[in-house]
């Protein structure tokens, strides 16, 4: 069963078809319950006719005999006394069932009963010789008349005689036309629910595969990109600005975010085995040469090297803990302080601060101060400003020298990984290209900004924003 119903179209139709079943059910039971309650309505509205139709004739004096609505035309008819002895009943009638007599020929007159104190309590409403009964009560039972058994709707009304006393009149009417009316309406119901159930079924299954033609074709493509490994193709977005568009155009934008990751970590490992390959090669270089000359040893460019291998090992660790999500912390850190803290011993250098506090990573944000300064120094001519203030919700440091200023088009480009301008293309001062892009993740992990521009006096101007604690 949990193999037939695997699927989502399978799950629909069962459900729509479920859901119409239980409506088509309920709708079908007060449809026959109100049809059968009108008929037996109007059925016993025919009876009630005809009992007080005799009823009148009674209460006019007129003898047994005589009764017009004896001949057992318009549905059976007893009259009964106030014991309950049938007086007059319709021709032809040979049984009768749901009256107060199932007798079917008229009893001999009982002697006339004395009205004592003792039964008045007991008497129905008081009527008066000549008068009908204004009520008339209802049930269900059956005659033969003729040999032909029906159920009929009986009406029983009382009338208060001349002569005869109180008489109770039973019509009944025939009750075929609400059976077979109802009869007709539960066989097409049987007959017409099932197809209009296979209909919905087929229905449901036919728009529901349509409107899930595009899934398959989307899992088909998913599933050729895993095969493949080939992360520039795209699933198709179906023209129908529904969900399923929507889902094919985020599934799209999935796969180009998770292909402009991959791709950057491919750079990322090909530049980071390229900016190790030199002072390995180096450093190598210089150990075999003092392995086998020793008064050859060039001590201080083996120093040189192996530091600028640590840097960068460090560099290429701290990138690996960003991409990897590691947590800021939510410690108070002093903008100003810190700005002080990295400037401090640096030539050049003058920080203008002001109090502002951010939270998150003291060490993360040092580390981005420092590489600001760093840049700075490297490209600086003679002098370095740092600038530490509130700017509506935000704080704002801003790190300024007198250099020649980064080219407006390179301003984004030198916040990508292993990226020199040709100005920085020399490694004798251990740049990797690495620290403008650590600097950018910090800010962006920090919940802030990192821009560059052209600063005071015409040099570079880098400006970090970052949420104020």
């Amino acid at each position: 069963m949990r193999r037939l119903f695997g699927s989502v179209r399978a799950r629909a139709t069962l459900a729509a078809t479920l859901v119409v079943a239980v409506a088509l059910v309920a709708a079908g039971a007060a449809v026959l319950l109100s049809l059968r309650s009108n008929l037996m309505g109007e059925a016993g509205t025919q009876a009630e006719r005809s009992a007080r139709a005799v009823a009148s004739e009674l209460a006019a004096g007129t003898p047994y005999g005589e009764l017009s609505g004896l001949d057992g035309d318009d549905g059976p008819v007893q009259v009964l006394d106030e014991d309950k002895r049938l007086v007059a009943a319709s021709e032809h009638l040979e049984k009768i069932s749901g009256t107060d007599s199932d007798r079917v020929k008229p009893q001999p007159p009982a002697a006339p009963r004395r009205d004592d104190d003792d039964d008045a309590d007991d008497r129905p409403e008081a009527l008066e010789p000549g008068e009908v009964a204004g009520e008339s009560v209802f049930k269900n039972g059956s005659a033969t008349i003729d040999g032909d058994t029906e159920d009929y709707r009986f009406a029983a009304v009382e009338v208060e005689t001349q002569d005869q006393g109180r008489l109770k009149v039973y019509a009944g009417w025939p009750l075929a036309a609400e059976h077979g009316a109802v009869q007709t309406a539960l066989t097409v119901m049987l007959i017409g629910f099932p197809l209009l159930l296979g209909v919905v079924a087929g229905v449901t299954w036919l728009v529901t595969g349509r409107a899930l033609r595009p899934v398959e074709g989307i899992r088909r493509e998913m599933a050729a990109i895993t095969h493949s490994e080939d992360l520039a193709r795209r699933v198709p977005e179906p023209d129908t600005h529904d969900e399923v568009a929507r889902l094919a155009s985020t599934t799209n934008e999935t796969l180009a975010a998770l292909e402009a990751s991959v791709e950057r970590q491919r750079r990322f490992v090909a530049d980071a085995s390229h900016e190790l390959r030199s002072p390995i090669a180096s450093l190598r270089t210089q150990l075999e040469v003092a392995a086998a000359h020793p008064e050859l040893l060039d001590l201080d460019g083996a120093v040189e090297d192996t530091v600028r291998l640590q840097r960068l090992a460090a560099d290429l660790l701290l990138l690996a803990r960003l991409d990897a999500g590691e947590r800021l912390g939510d410690a108070q850190i002093d903008l100003a302080g810190l700005a002080r803290e990295e400037a401090e011993g640096r030539a050049g250098v003058t920080v203008d601060a002001e109090p502002v506090e951010v939270a998150g990573s003291r060490g993360q944000l040092g580390r981005v101060l420092a590489n600001l300064l760093d840049n700075a120094q490297r490209h600086a001519r003679s002098a370095i400003t740092v600038r530490v203030r509130r700017e509506g919700d935000l704080a704002v440091v801003g790190v300024a020298d007198d250099g020649d200023g980064v080219p407006e088009a390179d301003r984004e480009r030198i916040f990508e990984r292993f990226v020199r301008l040709d100005a920085a293309r020399s490694r004798d001062d251990g740049g990797a290209g690495l620290g403008l892009a650590i600097a950018r993740d910090v800010a962006v992990r920090h919940g802030g900004t990192l821009t560059a521009g052209r600063g005071p006096a015409g040099g570079a101007l880098f400006e970090l924003r970052l949420p104020l604690a």
